[in-house]
Parts: C-alpha cells; sequence; structure tokens
C-alpha cells in the first residue's frame, strides 16, 4: 500500500474538516434564512448578573425565613419563662394545702453555732421557702411523715401544745422524705396543726440532725442553736410539755 505524500494528506484533512456555509452559520442563520424570529443569546456577563441578582433574592428569603424563626423560638421561651417554677417557693396545688398555716418570711441571718442546717426548704402549704439556720426560737421543731405509724400517735400532743403555749412559743413541721404530698397534707389538716410546715423529700436535713427515720423532735433557743433532740416517738402530752419548759424555759 502507497501512502499518500505529507501535502496530499494535508490537503485532504483540510476537505474534511472543511464545513459548508449553511452549517457553519448555525441554527441561528437558519432560522433568519427562514425569516422565523429567534431570541439573541445572552452574553455571559448578562448571565452572571441576572444569576446574581436571583441569588440575592434567594439569600434575603432565607435571611427573613431564619429571623421568622428566631422570633418565633424567643416567644416560646418567654411564654416558658412565665411558667411558674417547680422549685424554690411553692405555692402548691393539692386540694387543702391554703387550709395549712402559712409559712412565715423569715430575716436573712448570719447561721450561729449549733443551729439548724443552712438550707431552704419549700412550704407544705403557702408562703416563701424557709431557710432552717435563720430561725430563732423558743421553737419547737419536729420532723414527720404522712406514712410514719408513731408519727401518727404523737400528732395530737403537738396540736395541743400549739393550743396552750399560744404566742409564747413557735412550731414548725418538717415533712420528711414524703412521696405523697396530697396525703401529708390532708394529714396535716386533720391534725390541726395550726403551725406551718415545710418539705424536706430528698433528705436534706438527715445529716445535720442524724436523722435516722422520723418522729425526730428539735428545741431550738431564742439565739437559734439547737439545745436538745428527742429521737423517736413522744409517748405523751406531759413527756412533750416537760420537755418544753426544761430545754426551752417556756412556760404557760
Amino acid at each position: 500500500m502507497t501512502l499518500p505524500s505529507p501535502r496530499t494528506a494535508l490537503r485532504r484533512a483540510a476537505r474534511t474538516a472543511a464545513v459548508p456555509r449553511w452549517k457553519a452559520l448555525g441554527a441561528d442563520s437558519r432560522a433568519a434564512a427562514s425569516g422565523a424570529v429567534q431570541p439573541r443569546a445572552e452574553q455571559p456577563r448578562a448571565v452572571l448578573q441576572r444569576t446574581a441578582r436571583g441569588g440575592a433574592h434567594v439569600w434575603v428569603l432565607a435571611v427573613v425565613v431564619v429571623m421568622g424563626l428566631l422570633a418565633a423560638c424567643g416567644s416560646e421561651q418567654n411564654g416558658a419563662g412565665n411558667q411558674p417554677s417547680s422549685g424554690g417557693s411553692q405555692s402548691r396545688s393539692i386540694a387543702g394545702a391554703d387550709k395549712l398555716a402559712a409559712c412565715p418570711s423569715v430575716p436573712s441571718r448570719p447561721p450561729v453555732a449549733n443551729a439548724l442546717p443552712d438550707i431552704s426548704l419549700p412550704c407544705l402549704g403557702h408562703g416563701p421557702d424557709v431557710r432552717l439556720s435563720a430561725l430563732r426560737g423558743p421553737m419547737v421543731v419536729n420532723v414527720w411523715a404522712q406514712w410514719c405509724g408513731p408519727c401518727r400517735k404523737e400528732a395530737p400532743y403537738l396540736a395541743e401544745l400549739k393550743k396552750k403555749a399560744g404566742g409564747k412559743l413557735q412550731l414548725l413541721g418538717i415533712d420528711y422524705a414524703d412521696p405523697r404530698p396530697e396525703l401529708a397534707v390532708k394529714f396535716a389538716t386533720e391534725q390541726q396543726w395550726d403551725y406551718p410546715h415545710v418539705v424536706d423529700d430528698e433528705k436534706a436535713t438527715q445529716q445535720a440532725l442524724k436523722i435516722a427515720g422520723p418522729p425526730l423532735t428539735a428545741f431550738v433557743d431564742q439565739e437559734g442553736a439547737v439545745v436538745y433532740v428527742h429521737r423517736g416517738e413522744l409517748t405523751s402530752q406531759q413527756q412533750l410539755d416537760q420537755l418544753v419548759r426544761e430545754k426551752l424555759g417556756v412556760t404557760w
């Protein structure tokens, strides 16, 4: 087989690469020749400008949507902040809680030696949290629970003590490790305990008062010091009255 000369090969390649004029004109030229009007192709710069404008619109829309979502979240948070807190000072919605004596507002005082533990406990009924270390006597603090049998037995003695001592003596109950606050409210109401009660459902007073379990009765003097702790059940009215006279010097 004889190979063509370089010059011949170049001529053949040129003829092969040549495109008829009507093909080279492309679709726009053919359309023009047929009389049809075709839209003018956009220049690259115009395409970029239009794309940029479209992208800006999308970006602005996205910003508006995000701002709307943030505003909605803010409204929800503000609404949640207006809801009553489950902790802190309690105004319990338990039936009968409004019949219990309200917890007093105790002024802030520095703890004294041998004072009640420096913790604040919520009120079983209504009123502010009570900081135990700020309490001053003479006072009887009784630790109880509605599920505690001995607590039920000594309950009448505490109610009678409050009636006899009147304003000469303060009483405070601590509802201790009690999983049923509604039953605690019912129990305190039935016993006619005409003095405030706080709630220690997490046993915060256990270590300081060395509570093995209720009942426990602490006697607090005028300076706020715990001068005596009676562990276990109070067996008679006479026993309780005598402890108040001896440990706190209160008579009636």
